[in-house]
């Protein structure tokens, strides 16, 4: 019995923390959409500069796609996607201060 309970909890800590880091993927491609409308909306963007970062965005989008195709995201993988979005975040950043 201690080893069902054992089992069971050690699904849930798996499941839990695999949701988190969904979650935290999601949050910053929102958060970098968010950052690109913005600069649109005040200006700081050109039309092919936004073009460019919603391109970016959208390889970021099918690597997720990717990745959790088979139904699970390895850590390999899910340290990629979070490379490519801090190369996004920092081309958002030069794009909209140049």
């Amino acid at each position: 019995m201690k080893i069902k309970s054992l089992f069971v909890t050690a699904i849930a800590v798996c499941a839990f923390s695999f949701v988190q880091a969904q979650n935290g993927i999601n949050a910053t491609q929102k958060k970098q959409k968010a950052k690109i409308a913005q600069g649109v909306k005040s200006g700081e963007l050109t039309k092919a500069e936004t073009k460019a970062l919603a391109k970016q965005q959208r390889a970021i989008h099918r690597a997720e796609k990717r990745a959790k195709a088979d139904g699970v995201v390895t850590p390999a993988e899910r340290a990629r996607i979070k490379t490519r979005q801090a190369k996004a975040n920092r081309s958002i950043y030069n794009q909209k201060h140049d």
